[in-house]
């Protein structure tokens, strides 16, 4: 007998009684056993968050946050067993108010029997603002204990209320050891060898890209096929199976977490990640021009003066795709990536830019110097408009070295040019130009 069967019960209950006909390979393998759980041994594992809780027997309210077919709903179903609560499944796609009131009611009629209920709300992100406060007087009494399941990250998905009741468990994606053990026990299930090479093999599992369930579909089909079928190889492979899409969804997390990917790859000079990231977007349907915008974004803001040619590279780019379209023009976005990864890396424009308007923000209202201001009437003349404003195309080495801020205020550099690229010559210029200024002042 084990510590988590001391504290849940003398011993597992019942399993339930398998239903006849037909079911599906993936069904056929769902575990019916906490250790049989594939990939999320940092949850399931001897020292996993789950094992702990469980030999604790303090099995508390949870988010189960991960992509699909990675076992968050068996994971539910396996933790009602393992603690003795009674499973009740709602999805938040069909479900409304009435039937949470029920879940709920029934709950806590157990509840007064001494049954306790684990209620698993699966895609529990759909449900409302209103319908999520719904869980949290149930959460708090005890009257369930809630395993909700989503896709969605729960920090933007699910109300403050209700996450600071439960906890969040990530569950992750199936690595290909993972899935390659899902592929052993289909193969036993099946009572026959997949017929594959090594490569296609592989494939399959790079098709599945992460998802056990897919995987199992797949494996299914292929099985399907005669006995004497030959040994697929890739092209007859991606011939029999429809590709599956890349998880992604232009206005979800996986849209900012993939431009985030890109962007800080450019960033540190990686240009064959940033390249890898640029084709994971298109690849999940992304448009072109967006990126396209976000790279002249990043010219301008993390390359700046240190290569001026970034910035029209990238319009140009840009410009290129529009005339071209798909996919032609990819290229020329490709390009800009390239070049965008491997040029110099600056971001005094930005940082100058920032402080600028803070300063101008807090300075207020202050007038330009008046030797620097147009005096087109008589008036303005008088009242000393352009008095000893010098041109500096007639200064010695074309700067005058006057004073542009308004009166009152000190000179405050913004700009701080990096030693990189073209910046180092910018530098130069600007140093030499302060020591003008400098000694022009003091003359």
């Amino acid at each position: 007998m084990s510590d988590t069967e001391d504290l849940f019960g003398a011993a597992e209950p019942p399993q339930a009684q398998e239903p006849s006909g037909y079911r599906p390979l993936a069904d056929r393998l769902r575990p019916l056993a906490l250790a049989d759980v594939v990939g999320q041994d940092h949850l399931l594992g001897a020292d996993g968050t789950l094992t702990r809780m469980l030999e604790r027997g303090s099995l508390a309210s949870l988010i189960l946050w991960g992509p699909p077919g990675v076992g968050k709903t068996t994971i539910a179903r396996l933790l009602a067993a393992q603690a003795r609560l009674h499973f009740v499944q709602l999805s938040a796609v069909f479900s409304g108010v009435a039937d949470l009131k029920r879940a709920f009611d029934d709950a806590a009629r157990r509840r007064r029997s001494g049954q306790g209920t684990l209620l698993f709300v699966d895609e529990i992100h759909r449900f409302n603002r209103a319908q999520q406060d719904g869980f949290l007087p149930v959460v708090e009494n005890g009257t369930v204990t809630l395993i909700g399941a989503t896709t969605e990250n729960p920090s933007f998905a699910l109300n403050g209320a209700l996450l600071s009741r439960c906890q969040v468990l990530v569950l992750r994606r199936l690595d290909d050891a993972a899935l390659e053990l899902l592929l052993t026990r289909a193969e036993a299930d099946l009572q026959r060898t997949l017929p594959l090479t090594d490569e296609a093999r592989g494939t399959l599992r790079a098709m599945a890209d992460g998802d056990g369930r897919y995987l199992l579909n797949m494996a299914e089909q292929i099985a399907a096929l005669p006995p004497d079928t030959p040994l697929l190889d890739v092209p007859a492979l991606s011939a029999l199976l429809a590709k599956r899409a890349a998880l992604y969804d232009k206005d979800r997390e996986e849209h900012y977490n993939l431009i985030s990917a890109l962007h800080k790859s450019l960033r540190g000079s990686d240009p064959d990640a940033a390249l890898y990231w640029f084709a994971r977007m298109l690849a999940g349907g992304e448009d072109p021009r967006y990126i396209a915008r976000r790279l002249v974004r990043f010219a301008a803001e993390d390359i700046g003066m240190a290569d001026p040619n970034a910035l029209p590279q990238a319009l140009a780019g840009w410009e290129t795709y529009e005339r071209l379209g798909s996919p032609e023009g990819e290229l020329a976005v490709a390009q800009v990536v390239i070049y965008l990864g491997t040029a110099p890396k600056s971001n005094a424009i930005y940082t100058a830019f920032g402080e600028a308007r803070a300063a101008a923000k807090g300075t207020g209202s202050l007038m330009p110097p008046a030797h620097i201001l147009n005096a087109p009437t008589k008036l303005m003349k008088q009242l000393g408009y352009g008095a000893g404003y010098e041109y500096d195309h007639e200064s010695e080495e074309a700067f005058s070295g006057q004073n542009y801020f308004p009166d009152g205020m000190d000179r405050i550099q913004f700009y701080r040019p990096r030693d990189r690229g073209f910046e180092r010559e910018i530098s130069r210029r600007l140093a030499h130009w302060a020591e003008l200024r400098a000694k022009r002042s003091g003359e």
